[in-house]
């Protein structure tokens, strides 16, 4: 009995990973005790007393797991049953803790760290990195590997919703065989993924306006982000910079002295061959230009005016800078 878990705080307002952190503890008491039981205490509807009616000994003996959700959400009457019941914690019964965000409860949660309950995080996961970091470790946990290519592919074909993302990860892991890379992506999000930052930034660097234009807006009227739109043009400007500079030599050698795919080699060899140092360090500087304005950094007039702007204006300079 010892090794199991009494108490447990899942921390943080990430939806998915509350009830990952939350199905890991009623798996570790089960683990145990098979028969366990699960009760969910919410703070809409609760009644003074509940919670210790829950922790009182079942005449049939046996293991309870006591889920309180949203405790940030609770009225004093929860708050105040959880304090009595930390006091005097229950045998047989294992309590977790939902709390969100902010500061309601906090006597609870000070509590339940003084008493070495397990924390769990579940932290927000908002920003490119944030999702490029949840990608990496979905295929860690799984003793898997993807591509880094492949990672931001993904997130911009279906990160928009994390539990999108997390099914994503699942079905790439389960179907592919070996590294997962931008072609698998493709193949099972190619819907998805053709009017995202791969094609726009493909459009670009070859000079072809229109359809770059045509692809970015209709990207942006779908909901996605110009942060990994300019994030993308980015990356392609400096591997074909890497490239033209890296002289001949066979693809798969380049591709290891370059830290890139042959295929990335092979692609950048052929966008490369209507640009110039000259022409590709402008275009370089005006998608870093962007990079800055569709973050808020600098107080230009392209930030000023929209996010939107900022990028429409460096694939436009990008698509001169090719064409001139």
């Amino acid at each position: 009995m010892s090794a199991l878990p009494t108490l447990a705080l899942v921390s943080g307002p990430e939806d998915l990973l509350a009830e990952r952190g939350v199905d890991s503890v009623v798996a570790a008491v089960r683990a145990v005790e098979p028969d366990a039981e699960v009760v969910r205490v919410h703070p809409t509807g609760y009644q003074p007393g509940e919670l210790l009616v829950h922790a009182s000994p079942s005449l049939f003996g046996g293991w309870t797991v006591i889920v309180v959700h949203d405790l940030d959400e609770a009225d004093d009457a929860l708050v105040e049953d959880l304090t009595g019941y930390l006091a005097q914690p229950a045998d047989a019964v294992t309590l977790v803790v939902r709390h969100k965000t902010g500061n309601r409860g906090k006597r609870v949660l000070d509590t339940l760290k003084k008493a070495d309950a397990r924390v769990i995080e579940a932290k927000a996961v908002k920003t490119e990195r944030d999702k490029h970091d949840f990608v990496t470790k979905e295929f860690r946990g799984a003793r898997r590997k993807i591509a880094p290519e492949a990672v931001a592919a993904l997130v911009l074909a279906v990160g928009k919703d994390l539990r999108e993302l997390a099914s994503a990860c699942e079905q790439l892991i389960r179907d592919v065989e070996g590294l997962v890379e931008v072609e698998d992506v493709t193949t099972y999000y190619g819907e998805k993924v053709e009017t995202t930052g791969f094609r726009v930034a493909e459009a670009a660097l070859s000079g072809d306006e229109a359809t770059a234009m045509a692809l970015l807006r209709h990207a942006m009227l779908g909901g996605l982000d110009p942060v990994p739109i300019v994030a993308v043009l980015a990356l392609q400007l400096r591997q074909v910079g890497k490239v033209a500079s890296a002289g001949r030599g066979g693809s798969a050698q380049l591709a290891r002295d370059l830290g890139m795919a042959p295929w990335q080699v092979d692609a950048a060899r052929r966008t490369s061959q209507g640009w110039d140092g000259e022409r590709l360090g402008r275009a370089i500087q005006a998608v870093a230009q962007a990079d800055v304005d569709v973050k808020g950094g600098v107080r230009t007039e392209a930030a000023v005016r929209s996010p939107e702007y900022a990028v429409e204006r460096a694939v436009l300079e990008v698509c001169r800078q090719r064409n001139s």
